[in-house]
């Protein structure tokens, strides 16, 4: 098996993955954004009062300064930042960047993993400035690949990469601090692929490659080989590439569902789905938090190596 090297053991941050809805304009047929609703749930990114409650609440628990926390004494971090993920955020981009405006104030750090489709160079110029880290999800280079993987809309259209890479010069142009990610997911359908010119072409500082997470569905799963030699074949890469199998994934993120819960992968990743507490908002942040699984050593391992970043 080809093995990434170990990163040093603890993070410079702790960072929360804030899923604010579950609506995307793509259909992957990977995906593992699709939650359990309440009766009456709402996505809390709609109404900014709740918004601004919880991630006050947030970072109240989650700040450094915090030394009550239920992690000190396994883990130290020197900040924390927020990423907004989805689905796809950028559809709600007003109250997106409202939110990231909010959290931006209140002391977080802020980050956005977005497919890129619904990125313009006016709402670059009002982003840009206010994040530390841009995330990309990216597949393939194929147009066929990924209109199979489910990257395309209801009228048939793709993110134009050359537009994309564009948009990320215009966005480090705004802000030279801004660091860039590039998400794989591996899969049935790209796990031949050598993305290597598109790696190059984006530039990114970092390069997350995911094995296919099979919380939803199996038809896109990947052995162990064909993980490893996706990897393997990238490995002139090693410098930005981190690869986080199956394992490395269970119990490893801070995840935040749209309805404002924490939420965790099934134990065994057997397809089952999540678990989910209490809504933070109704019980409280140290309350929900305890009622999840979190795995500090797997947190540590994936986000460790990070350099500290600052938003200008």
């Amino acid at each position: 098996m080809f093995e990434i090297p170990d990163a040093s053991p603890e993070p410079k941050q702790l960072v929360l993955n804030w899923h604010i809805a579950e609506a995307c304009n793509y259909s992957c047929k990977y995906c593992y954004a699709s939650w359990d609703v309440t009766e009456g749930g709402r996505d809390l990114i709609r109404d900014h009062k709740r918004t601004t409650s919880l991630l006050t609440a947030l970072f109240e628990f989650f700040r450094p300064e915090n030394l009550a926390h239920p992690l000190r004494s396994r883990m130290t971090w020197s900040g924390v930042r927020l990423n907004f993920a989805g689905g796809e955020p950028l559809l709600f981009s007003r109250e997106l960047e409202a939110a990231v405006l909010t959290s931006n104030t209140i002391g977080f750090d802020v980050s956005l993993i977005t497919n890129g489709s619904r990125l313009t160079p006016q709402l670059m110029s009002r982003l840009a400035p206010r994040l530390s880290l841009l995330g990309l999800s990216i597949d393939s280079m194929s147009m066929e690949t990924n209109a199979s993987i489910g990257r395309v809309d209801r009228q048939g259209r793709q993110v134009d990469l050359e537009e994309l890479s564009e948009m990320v010069r215009l966005g480090r142009r705004l802000n030279p601090a801004m660091r860039v990610k590039l998400n794989t997911v591996v899969n049935r359908l790209n796990q031949a692929d050598d993305l290597t010119p598109l790696i190059r072409q984006f530039a990114p500082d970092r390069w997350k490659v995911l094995r296919m997470l099979p919380v939803r569905g199996r038809q896109l799963e990947v052995s162990d080989d064909q993980f490893d030699s996706f990897v393997a074949r990238h490995r002139q890469l090693g410098e930005i590439l981190c690869a986080e199998d199956n394992l490395d994934m269970t119990e490893s993120y801070l995840m935040i569902d749209p309805q404002g819960r924490f939420f965790q992968n099934e134990p065994a990743t057997n397809g089952r789905g999540y678990m989910y507490s209490q809504p933070i908002l109704e019980v409280g942040v140290a309350k929900a938090f305890n009622q999840i699984a979190f795995n500090p050593q797997r947190f540590a391992a994936r986000y460790a190596g990070l350099p500290p970043v600052e938003v200008q």
